[in-house]
C-alpha cells in the first residue's frame, strides 16, 4: 500500500440531512427534516441524487426518515469514526485529528503526534475550529457487499447515540454486528435549549417490521451462511483496519471541497445551542458552527 493514504471502504453515495443552496450570492448548507442519498457525482446544481433515494421515498410517502441498512465489519470503531477534528478552512483539509488524549498534528516540522485536550481547551480551537467529526459507512441493498454509502456528521447527539448502538448491537449479537438487518432511523427531540424547537439526530435501529429476536436470528443464520460459503469476516476487519492505519487522517483530498462546503461555510445566520442538531430551516448550519464551538447537524 502506498504509505501515508488511508485505505477506507469503496463509497458509492453520501447520505445527508439537507442539500447546499444559493443564498445571497453564497452557497449555504440548508438542514431538513429528511434523508437524502445522493450519488458521488456532483453537477451545477449539487449532488445528483442516486436512484435508491426514489426508490426507497416511494415507500414513505414522500419522506425519507429511515433507510434499510447492513454494517460492513463486526468491529463497531471500522463502521463508524469519530474524532476531534480541526480543518484548514481554506483548503479544508485536516490539520489536526484527536481523541481527547492524543492527536496527531500538522507543523512547520511535519507530522507530530502530541497530547490532546478538549476542544474548548486547546488554543487552536477557538472560533469553533476543531469539532467533533464523525464518519459511518453502511451497506444498502444487495448490489455490491463492499460498497458502501457514507453519513458524515458533527452532530454530538448522533455520535453518541451511534457510537453506543453499534457497541451494544456487537455485545448482544455474539460480534454478529455485520450481519444484523438494521435501520438508519431519523429521530427528533427537543430540549430546553432549543427552546421547545424540534431538533434531529440520526439513530440506529433493528430493521422495522422485526422485532430483536427476529433480526437476532437473521443474523446468526446469515453468518453461518457466509462462513459455509468461505467468508472471512474476521479477515475483512483486519484489513479494514490497517487500511485505516496506513494514512495519518482519513479524509483524502478529493473529499475536502464536499467537508468545506458542508461545514465551513461563511455564516449569515444566527446561533443554535453547542452539541444540538439545527431545525430544518433556512438558517445555514455553517452560520451556527461559527457562532459557537461546536454548533452541528
Amino acid at each position: 500500500m502506498l504509505k501515508g493514504l488511508a485505505i477506507t471502504p469503496p463509497v458509492l453515495g453520501r447520505i445527508s440531512i439537507g442539500k447546499i443552496i444559493e443564498k445571497n450570492g453564497k452557497r449555504l448548507p440548508e438542514k431538513d427534516d429528511q434523508f437524502t442519498i445522493t450519488s458521488q457525482v456532483q453537477g451545477k446544481n449539487g449532488w445528483l441524487l442516486h436512484p435508491l433515494n426514489d426508490e426507497l421515498r416511494k415507500s414513505q410517502e414522500d419522506k425519507l426518515r429511515s433507510i434499510p441498512v447492513r454494517l460492513l465489519f463486526n468491529e463497531p470503531e471500522l463502521n463508524f469514526r469519530a474524532d476531534y477534528t480541526l480543518f484548514d478552512r481554506q483548503s479544508g483539509r485536516p490539520l489536526c485529528v484527536g481523541n481527547g488524549e492524543t492527536c496527531k498534528r500538522v507543523t512547520q516540522d511535519g507530522m507530530q503526534s502530541l497530547s490532546c485536550p478538549a476542544p474548548d481547551a486547546c488554543p487552536l480551537a477557538k472560533g469553533g475550529a476543531c469539532k467533533p467529526y464523525g464518519r459511518l459507512n453502511v451497506l444498502i441493498g444487495d448490489d455490491d457487499p463492499l460498497g458502501s454509502f457514507v453519513f458524515r456528521t458533527t452532530g454530538f447527539n448522533s455520535i453518541r447515540t451511534l457510537a453506543a448502538r453499534l457497541h451494544y448491537f456487537q455485545a448482544i449479537s455474539g460480534n454478529r454486528l455485520a450481519c444484523l438487518p438494521l435501520e438508519l432511523r431519523l429521530r427528533g427531540k427537543s430540549t430546553r435549549q432549543s427552546h421547545g424547537t424540534p431538533i434531529f439526530y440520526v439513530d440506529l435501529t433493528v430493521r422495522g417490521g422485526m422485532d430483536m429476536a427476529e433480526a437476532l436470528q437473521v443474523a446468526k443464520e446469515l453468518d453461518a451462511k457466509l462462513q459455509a460459503a468461505g467468508f472471512d469476516q474476521a479477515a475483512l476487519d483486519e484489513a479494514a483496519r490497517r487500511g485505516f492505519g496506513n494514512g495519518a487522517f482519513e479524509d483524502s483530498e478529493e473529499d475536502v471541497g464536499a467537508i468545506v462546503e458542508e461545514f465551513f461555510t461563511t455564516p449569515d445566520a444566527t446561533s443554535t445551542t453547542q452539541g444540538e442538531e439545527p431545525q430544518p430551516t433556512t438558517n445555514s448550519l455553517a452560520g451556527k458552527l461559527n457562532v459557537l464551538a461546536t454548533q452541528t447537524n
